[in-house]
C-alpha cells in the first residue's frame, strides 16, 4: 500500500523490528499541542478541549453539529487527527454556550475543558502533536532492543525522518482520496463521485465492499441509497442528491463538507509530494542538508517551517544555509504542486518537473471553476519532519514510543523507520 501512495525508502539503515501498529485505539494516543486564542470572558466563541476515541474529524464535526443543533460551519478546529486513535484536541463553537458543550453526551467523547474566546480556531492554529504509541508483536530476537536503540540514535542524529504524508492522509482502509482528487483536478467529476461512493477496495469491511460492488455493477443509485448503512453519512448524502438529480455529479460533490472536498485535492498533491521525496531518497540526495538548486524554508517566529518564504540555495550560500538546517532553523523543501507553485532548481527541480510531467498536469488544472473554493495555489513542504523529545524502548514484545512532532508530520512515518514493514 505504501508504494501505491508514493512512499518508498528509509532514512535509517537498521533492519527493522516489524510489529503491529494500532492494534487498538488506546495504542495510539495523541495530545494536540495547540496555539489557542486567548481567554475572553464575554467572547462569542466557546473553545473546548475534547478527548475522543475512534472518531474521524469530519464525521465528528457533523455529529457535534447535530447534537448542538448548529451548522457544521460554526465549528472550527486546528487540525485533523487519525480515526483509529485516542485524541485530545481543541474545537471552537460559534455562538454556543460553554454549558451546552459541557453537557454533550456522545459515544466515546469527553469534554475536558471549556472557555470563551473572541475568535474561532482555524486550520493551522497548531504547533504540533504529542504521541504515546504502542507497537505490538515485534519480531522475536535478542537484538531487537539494540536495533531500536540504534534507530533512535540515527533519527536523533538526523534531526528527524522523511516527512512523507502517511497512509491515513489517503484513507487507512480505503486509500482513495488522492484518486478522487486526481479526477477533480482533471474535471472528471463523474469518475470522482464513482470513486468515492462505489469502487470497492479489497480489505475493507465486507458489508461496505458488497454494497459498493453492487452499485459498481448496477449503477442503481436508489437501490444503493436503500442498501448503504445508515452511518455512511457522506455517501448517502451524495446518493440522495443523485437520486433527484441523476446527472449532477458536481452538485453531489457540493453536498460534502468543504474540508473534505479540500482534502481530496490536497491528497493528490500529497501523493505527488511522496513520489518526489521517494525519488530524492532513491538518488541518495540528503534530506536534512541542501544541495544547489534546493529551496529552503526558514523558521518562522514560532520556530516552525515558514512555507510562505524560501531561500534559494546557490554555490555561494550553500554552506551558510546548510548550517541553518543543521541548527533546526531551516528545512529543505519539495513542491506541493498547484496553480502558482514554483519548482526548485538543480537536481531537485528535475525530480519535481518529472513527477508533474508524468501525471500530465498543468498549473491551471488546480483552478477548479466548478468548485472554486477547493482550487489550490500550491506551496512547498519540508522534506524532513523534525522531532522533539523522542523516547523509544522495548518492553517484552512491544515497542513504546513517546515523541512530539510538528504540525502536519505523521507519527506512522516515524514508526516505519523502526518497523521497516512498508
Amino acid at each position: 500500500m505504501e508504494r501505491d501512495l508514493g512512499i518508498e525508502g528509509y532514512l535509517t539503515t537498521t533492519p527493522g523490528v516489524g510489529g503491529t501498529i494500532k492494534a487498538s485505539a488506546e495504542d495510539f494516543v495523541v495530545e494536540e499541542v495547540s496555539a489557542p486564542p486567548p481567554v475572553v470572558v464575554d467572547g462569542r466563541y466557546t473553545i473546548a478541549r475534547l478527548r475522543v476515541r475512534e472518531w474521524e474529524t469530519n464525521r465528528l464535526v457533523r455529529q457535534l453539529a447535530r447534537s448542538l443543533h448548529v451548522s457544521r460551519h460554526r465549528i472550527g478546529y486546528a487540525g485533523t487527527k487519525d480515526k483509529q486513535a485516542v485524541t485530545a484536541q481543541l474545537f471552537s463553537f460559534d455562538g454556543v454556550e460553554p454549558e451546552a458543550v459541557s453537557a454533550l453526551r456522545m459515544k466515546d467523547l469527553e469534554v475536558l475543558e471549556t472557555f470563551r474566546a473572541s475568535r474561532p480556531l482555524e486550520l493551522g492554529d497548531l504547533v504540533g502533536n504529542r504521541f504515546r504509541i504502542v507497537v505490538r508483536d515485534l519480531r522475536e530476537g535478542p537484538e531487537t532492543a539494540a536495533v531500536v536503540e540504534e534507530t533512535t540514535r540515527q533519527l536523533r542524529a538526523a534531526g528527524g525522518f522523511p516527512n512523507f504524508f502517511g497512509i491515513q492522509r489517503f484513507g487507512s482502509v480505503r486509500p482513495i482520496t488522492h484518486v478522487v482528487g486526481k479526477h477533480i483536478v482533471r474535471g472528471e467529476f463523474a469518475e470522482a463521485v464513482k470513486t468515492y461512493i462505489a469502487n470497492p477496495i479489497e480489505g475493507e469491511d465486507p458489508e461496505s465492499y458488497e454494497v459498493r460492488a453492487a452499485l459498481e455493477r448496477s449503477g442503481d443509485v436508489k437501490e444503493a441509497l436503500h442498501d448503504y448503512p445508515r452511518n455512511y453519512t457522506f455517501e448517502k448524502a451524495m446518493l440522495n442528491h443523485l437520486a433527484v438529480h441523476p446527472d449532477d455529479e458536481i452538485g453531489a460533490l457540493r453536498v460534502l463538507p468543504l474540508s473534505l472536498l479540500m482534502m481530496f485535492v490536497h491528497a493528490y498533491q500529497s501523493f505527488l509530494f511522496n513520489g518526489i521525496l521517494s525519488e530524492r531518497i532513491r538518488r541518495g540526495l540528503p534530506i536534512r542538508e541542501p544541495v544547489e538548486g534546493d529551496l529552503v524554508l526558514p523558521a518562522d517566529r514560532r520556530g516552525l517551517p515558514d512555507r510562505e518564504r524560501t531561500i534559494e540555495v546557490t554555490a555561494d550560500n550553500r554552506d551558510r544555509v546548510a548550517a541553518r538546517c543543521r541548527e533546526g532553523k531551516g528545512w529543505v523543501s519539495a513542491i506541493l504542486y498547484g496553480s502558482e507553485s514554483g519548482f526548485a532548481g538543480g537536481e531537485m527541480g528535475e525530480i519535481e518537473r518529472a513527477a508533474v510531467a508524468a501525471e500530465g498536469l498543468r498549473p491551471e488544472d488546480f483552478i477548479i471553476p466548478d468548485l472554486p473554493r477547493i482550487s489550490s495555489k500550491g506551496t512547498r513542504r519540508e522534506i524532513l519532519a523534525p522531532l522533539h523529545d523522542l523516547h523509544a524502548e522495548v518492553e517484552e514484545d512491544r515497542l513504546l514510543v513517546d515523541v512530539e512532532l510538528t504540525r502536519g508530520a505523521y507519527a506512522t512515518c516515524l514508526l516505519r523507520e523502526y518497523t521497516k514493514a512498508g
